[in-house]
């Protein structure tokens, strides 16, 4: 680490003359992870090759800004910085999350995704938008979900030993609704995959699916919070089946909506709704707007 220019273009060094533009109005239009360090600084050495890393790794879906407290002291005592290395993350001019020690690169990837951000995909050099190959396009197009269940069918079929194929054909059916024979294969996974985020998110969509068993109708929940808004069982289970339904914004509302009422209702049902949602939610910007009402809240 050092005062060298970084060679990503999503990493800079930040200095007072140019905070208010190169960091609080950038983070209004993308997450802005803060790094405070100094060359003297063993574990700023460390974690400040982690962290260049992951921000050109991850192609822009946030950029670091690095902050040297021996050179700014100004920033350093704005932001009341008593040891280093210290992280904040800003979104819209705003710290909503950060840490306060070296971290290893799992750690920080986890930050990250706690926060809702993840990788974007890398730039097509060479390929404009009115020019983008018909085959890329095609790629692109939603798919069935009944055909892609065919499809990884056939695939694991064809390749038996291949536990990266039952993975992908449980998330498939549980697209279909198939939640029974997406929580044996689930099952059946090892222990390799039984951890990956990707079979978490599907045992959280699977927990949410089983609380629908013998729950009322929309409808019908709908009528008894209008009746009585401080129902939280009811908004729960309304919540539930919006996430499941794909309304994610309206079923996690209702979520924040009880937790605002009573956070410990149902021994802290409102919090553990809000984050086995998040497990579910695939859009990182709603999950990472939601995840600030939720800290605001509870901070």
């Amino acid at each position: 680490m050092s005062n060298q220019p970084a060679a990503s273009p999503h990493v800079f060094d930040a200095t007072a003359a140019d905070f208010e533009t190169g960091v609080l109005q950038k983070s209004t239009q993308v997450p802005v992870l803060i790094d405070f360090w100094a060359e003297w600084c063993g574990p700023c050495k460390t974690l400040g090759p982690i962290l260049e890393k992951v921000a050109a790794e991850y192609n822009g879906a946030f950029v670091l800004a690095k902050v040297d407290v021996d050179a700014e002291q100004q920033l350093a005592a704005a932001f009341q910085i008593r040891s280093i290395p210290t992280v904040f993350l800003l979104v819209n001019g705003q710290p909503v999350d950060g840490f306060a020690s070296a971290v290893t690169e799992g750690e920080l990837r986890e930050f990250l995704k706690r926060n809702g951000i993840e990788p974007a995909a890398p730039a097509l050099e060479g390929f404009e938008s009115d020019d983008a190959d018909p085959a890329v396009a095609a790629s692109a197009r939603p798919v069935d979900p009944h055909a892609e269940v065919a499809r990884l069918r056939d695939q694991a079929q064809a390749e038996p030993d291949n536990d990266g194929h039952k993975l992908d054909l449980a998330l498939a059916l549980l697209r279909t609704g198939a939640t029974d024979e997406a929580g044996k294969l689930l099952d059946a996974l090892p222990a390799n995959l039984a951890t990956d985020d990707r079979a978490v998110a599907a045992r959280a969509r699977l927990s949410f699916a089983a609380l629908l068993a013998d729950a009322p109708a929309p409808a019908e929940l709908e009528a008894a919070i209008a009746v009585d808004p401080a129902n939280l069982g009811a908004r729960h289970l309304l919540g539930v089946h919006l996430i499941v339904a794909g309304d994610a914004e309206a079923g996690l509302e209702q979520f924040i909506e009880m937790l605002q009422r009573d956070r410990d209702f149902n021994d802290g049902l409102p919090r553990k709704a809000l984050i086995d949602a998040f497990q579910i939610v695939e859009d990182p910007a709603v999950v990472g707007r939601y995840r600030r009402k939720m800290a605001s809240l509870l901070f």
